[in-house]
C-alpha cells in the first residue's frame, strides 16, 4: 500500500505537470501564430496598394487561414474591413500596441502600428480545448493504469519476497503443532535464503539437543536400573530375614548384604550427582570468579589420598590463576585423579604435572601406572556412559570423563587422552589463565577499558 501510494503521488504529479505543460505549449503556439500573422498583415496594411484594396488582402489571408477570422482598420479611418471581431476593451489595450485575450471561446489578438493601422485576428479555440481535454483524459487513464499496475506489481513482488518468510512461519507452526524439526528448503542466495539457512541451523541444533536429552534420559535410566535392581533384591532378602527371625542365613552374610545395600546407595548417589553435573547448564559469566588452580589441585589431591592410601602421588605444580567455577574445576580435577588412582595397582604411582606454555595457557597432565586406554577408545572415553571392555568389570557410571570434558571446554580449554611413559593412561588438559593474579587483574581492567571504548 505504501508503494502504491508513492507511485500514485508520483504519477499524479507527472500527469498534472504533463497536462499543464502540453496545454500551455499549445496555447502559446496559437498566440505566436496569431502574433506572426498579425505582424505580416500590419505590414501590408500600411502599403499604398493596401490602402486602395484592403479587401483583397483580407480575402487572400482567408484563403490560406480559413480557421482564423480577420479584420483591418486602416489609418485615419473608422471603417473596419473584414470579419466582425469584438473590439478589446480600452482597459485591455490601454498603453499597448498589442494585446491578446480570450472572448467567447475565441483567442483574439489585436495589434496597432505607429501609423494607426489596426489588425484584429480571432481563432476559435474549441478544437484546441477539445484536444487539451482529450489529452487530460488520456493522461488520467494512463495515470490510473499506472497506479493499478504499480499496485499489482507491488503485490506480486511482496508476495514473492514474503514467500520465504511464509515458509518460515509455516515451519514454526509445524514445529509447534507436530514437534517435527524437519529443515526448510533453501531457495536462492539472498538475505532471506541466509535467514532460512540460519533457521535450519537452529532446527538442527534443537534436534541435536533433543537427541542428546533423549540419549541422556535413556542411558541414565539404563544405568540406574542395574543398582536399583540389585539393591531391591538385597533389601527384599533382608526383609525376609527380618520376618523369619534370621533363620537360614549367617550373621556374616547379613552384614555382607547390608554392606552391599550401603555400597549400592552410594553408587546411586554418585551416579545421580554425576547426572546433575552433566546436565547442568553452562555457568553464567556473572558467577565466574578468580580461581587459584594450585589450591584446587591440592584440595583434590588431599581427598584422593584419603581414598587410596596405597597409591603414591607425585606432583610438579606451579601457580596458575583463571576466571572460572571453583566447584566445577575442583570436580573435574578430582575425577581425573580418582580415575588415575582407580586404575593404578597397589603401590602404583599417579603423576600430576603443570607446565606453563608460551601462548598464555597451562598444560596439566595426569598419568597413572594402570593398563592404559586402547588407542581406538581414546576419543570415546569422553562420551557419556562409555565404558571400555576392561572397565566394565569395575564400579563406575561412565560419566566422570564426560563431566571433565564438559567442564574443561566450558572454561575455554581442551582435554585429550594418551599413553603415559610406563604404559598407563595419561590425560592432557590445556587451560587458559595467568601465572600471577596481578596479570589477571590487568587483563580484566584492559578488557573493561575496551568495552567502555566500544560503548563510547
Amino acid at each position: 500500500m505504501l508503494t502504491a501510494a508513492m507511485v500514485a503521488i508520483a504519477v499524479g504529479m507527472m500527469t498534472i505537470v504533463a497536462y499543464w505543460t502540453v496545454s500551455s505549449t499549445l496555447r502559446e503556439s496559437v498566440d505566436k501564430d496569431l502574433a506572426t500573422e498579425a505582424s505580416a498583415l500590419l505590414q501590408q496594411a500600411v502599403q499604398p496598394t493596401t490602402m486602395v484594396d484592403a479587401q483583397k488582402v483580407v480575402d487572400n489571408f482567408r484563403l490560406y487561414n480559413s480557421a482564423t477570422r480577420v479584420s483591418i482598420r486602416l489609418p485615419a479611418s473608422s471603417f473596419v474591413i473584414g470579419d466582425d471581431i469584438p473590439q478589446l476593451t480600452s482597459a485591455e489595450s490601454a498603453g499597448t500596441d498589442a494585446v491578446m485575450a480570450t472572448v467567447d471561446g475565441e483567442r483574439i489578438y489585436s495589434k496597432r502600428s505607429e501609423s494607426g493601422a489596426t489588425v484584429l485576428l480571432a481563432r476559435d479555440m474549441t478544437s484546441l480545448n477539445q484536444l487539451i481535454t482529450s489529452l487530460g483524459l488520456v493522461l488520467l487513464l494512463v495515470g490510473l493504469f499506472g497506479i493499478f499496475l504499480a499496485i499489482a506489481a507491488g503485490m506480486m513482488v511482496a508476495k514473492a519476497g514474503l514467500r520465504p518468510i511464509r515458509r518460515l512461519h509455516a515451519a514454526v507452526d509445524r514445529v509447534r503443532r507436530t514437534d517435527e524439526l524437519r529443515p526448510i528448503e533453501v531457495i536462492g542466495n539472498d538475505e532471506l535464503a541466509d535467514l532460512t539457512c540460519g533457521f535450519n541451523e537452529m532446527l538442527e541444533a534443537l534436534e541435536n539437543s533433543r537427541r542428546r536429552q533423549a540419549d541422556l534420559v535413556a542411558d541414565a535410566g539404563h544405568e540406574l536400573k542395574t543398582p536399583l535392581t540389585s539393591m531391591r533384591t538385597n533389601i527384599e532378602l533382608l526383609m525376609m530375614m527380618q520376618r523369619s527371625g534370621g533363620v537360614g542365613i549367617s550373621e556374616e552374610d547379613r552384614q555382607a548384604l547390608e554392606r552391599d545395600v550401603i555400597a549400592q546407595m552410594e553408587e546411586l548417589s554418585t551416579l545421580i550427582g554425576d547426572l546433575v553435573d552433566l546436565a547442568r547448564d553452562d555457568v553464567p559469566e556473572t558467577s565466574l570468579e578468580q580461581v587459584d588452580l594450585l589450591e584446587v589441585i591440592d584440595d583434590a589431591l588431599m581427598r584422593v589420598k584419603r581414598r587410596r592410601p596405597d597409591v603414591q602421588f607425585k606432583t610438579n605444580t606451579t601457580p596458575w590463576y583463571l576466571d572460572g567455577d571453583t566447584h566445577g574445576l575442583g570436580r573435574a580435577i578430582l575425577n581425573l585423579l580418582d580415575n588415575a588412582a582407580k586404575w593404578s595397582p597397589h603401590d602404583g604411582v599417579v603423576r600430576l604435572a603443570m607446565t606453563p606454555l608460551f601462548d598464555g595457557t597451562v598444560e596439566i597432565t595426569v598419568a597413572d601406572s594402570g593398563p592404559g586406554i586402547p588407542e581406538e577408545d581414546r576419543e570415546k572415553v569422553f562420551e557419556r556412559f562409555f565404558r571400555s571392555v576392561q572397565a566394565r568389570s569395575t564400579p563406575g557410571s561412565g560419566l566422570g570423563l564426560a563431566i571433565v570434558k564438559q567442564t574443561i571446554e566450558r572454561h575455554g580449554g581442551t582435554i585429550t587422552a594418551g599413553e603415559s611413559s610406563d604404559g598407563g593412561a595419561e590425560m592432557r588438559v590445556v587451560l587458559p589463565g595467568f601465572a600471577m593474579p596481578g596479570e589477571l587483574e590487568k587483563s580484566r581492567l584492559g578488557a573493561g577499558r575496551k568495552r567502555k571504548n566500544r560503548r563510547s
